[in-house]
């Protein structure tokens, strides 16, 4: 097979770019359309029930008729004929998350909304799966981590001095991180923890989020005549910001701060580019207490988070606990 000749490669890409574009317009539009459907589908089976002239009988009797009628057809059994009718229902009454729904598969919607508890967390996820792209195994495993939960503590554990410098940084930062895909021993040093998220950064960036850029572990910083290291640099495209991970395998301490302080100087000083907000730096630990930390950070003018990282999958009914708590006080504290 001969090769473009070099002056038309341009061209070539401009065709090949028009055909990919044109073919993606083309899946949008059919999956729209079937979200299309199955919603129609959905809102027939339940006026028919609310009316009390459907039964589960019927609907079964539907599906045996739709496969003999048209045996090609798939995805009409009557179990998922029951999924459609629970997927109008769920969005019927909210037009900004029945809009959402058609932009994902349907198999991410039947796992947002058989999985998702509330309307504020299916919209998290229904943000997130359009945003981030997941496949429908990276959405099983998000919800199951409780990425929700997590980011939403994340929001109201913020330091004013990360509010202010960083007005966007909601939905950003967790207060908990889930690494169960690192397959630690309980046991395990510092370098052992550093290095395997390193070996598992494409699951370390699904945990963080897309828009985190891994730069470079043991980030050398040079200040005087000596050398410094950063565990883990990152950039975070929506912030415009570096982000500095130092990993702790013990206990937070607040000691750990005037080292992750320096480092941020040294990163505003030497390393960021002009254009590009202050630096951010994330102490991330095997254990902390909530009441240390905040002394911690209270008089810190430096944006930081402490944050604690697990090695399997959290208790998610402990997590929304935590979260209604935490919630509750926050609003009790505006109204004193």
């Amino acid at each position: 097979m001969s090769e473009p000749i070099p002056h038309n490669q341009q061209a070539f890409a401009d065709v090949l770019k028009q055909i990919q574009h044109a073919r993606q317009n083309v899946f949008a539009h059919i999956n729209t359309a079937l979200i299309d459907l199955y919603w129609h589908i959905g809102q027939f089976i339940s006026d028919k029930v609310n009316a009390q002239a459907w039964g589960k009988a019927v609907v079964k009797e539907l599906a045996l008729y739709i496969a003999q009628q048209d045996p090609e057809l798939k995805g009409f059994s009557d179990k998922n004929l029951w999924r459609m009718k629970q997927f109008f229902e769920t969005y019927q009454a909210d037009k900004k998350l029945s809009a959402l729904v058609r932009e994902l598969p349907w198999t991410h919607n039947t796992i947002i909304f058989s999985r998702c508890k509330s309307a504020e967390e299916r919209e998290y996820y229904l943000r997130m799966c359009i945003k981030e792209r997941y496949s429908s195994r990276e959405l099983d495993r998000q919800i199951s981590a409780s990425h929700f939960e997590r980011t939403m503590l994340g929001n109201q554990k913020l330091s004013a001095v990360l509010r202010e410098l960083h007005p966007t940084i909601n939905n950003t930062l967790k207060d908990n991180y889930v690494l169960e895909f690192l397959g630690l021993p309980t046991q395990h040093g510092e370098s052992h923890l550093q290095k395997a998220l390193i070996e598992n950064m494409k699951q370390f960036i699904l945990e963080l989020g897309g828009d985190f850029i891994f730069i470079s572990d043991e980030y050398r910083l040079q200040v005087g005549n000596q050398d410094f290291f950063i565990d883990l640099l990152f950039f975070h495209r929506g912030l415009s910001a570096l982000v500095a991970f130092e990993l702790k395998i013990g206990k937070f301490s607040p000691e750990h701060m005037g080292q992750l302080n320096f480092y941020l100087e040294a990163l505003d000083r030497d390393v960021k580019k002009p254009h590009e907000n202050p630096s951010i730096g994330v102490l991330l630990c095997r254990d902390k207490d909530n009441e240390v930390v905040e002394y911690a950070l209270s008089r810190h003018l430096s944006p930081t988070m402490v944050a604690q990282y697990e090695l399997q999958l959290p208790d998610k009914k402990q997590l929304k606990k935590k979260l209604h708590e935490l919630t509750e006080n926050n609003t009790l504290e505006s109204h004193l």
